[in-house]
């Protein structure tokens, strides 16, 4: 049986919420890992969503999936930002590289 399209939008949240909660930890490894699923994901959904539609109700799911993914988004950059400071301020002071 083909997924749904819906159920590809509520997996994207699920590794969405797992990203959130390792980075509430500070497993940045965990992030990247469950990101990387993310973009998998999106690529299947462009994929099916060529094939299929959302029903109206469908539609309606959607935003509210989205807006809870915005929201999680929102929250990992905020709890990155110190890390990432931390990561840029190493590489301070160091020569660039041209390529």
């Amino acid at each position: 049986m083909q997924a749904q399209l819906i159920d590809f939008y509520k997996a994207i949240e699920d590794s969405s919420a797992k990203m959130l909660e390792a980075a509430r930890v500070k497993d940045w490894d965990g992030v990247v890992r469950h990101e990387g699923a993310c973009a998998v994901l999106i690529e299947q959904l462009r994929y099916q969503s060529q094939e299929q539609e959302l029903l109206p109700e469908q539609r309606r799911e959607k935003t509210r999936i989205m807006q809870r993914i915005l929201r999680n988004d929102a929250q990992i950059r905020c709890l990155a930002e110190p890390w990432l400071a931390q990561f840029e301020h190493m590489f301070e002071g160091q020569p660039q590289v041209m390529h």
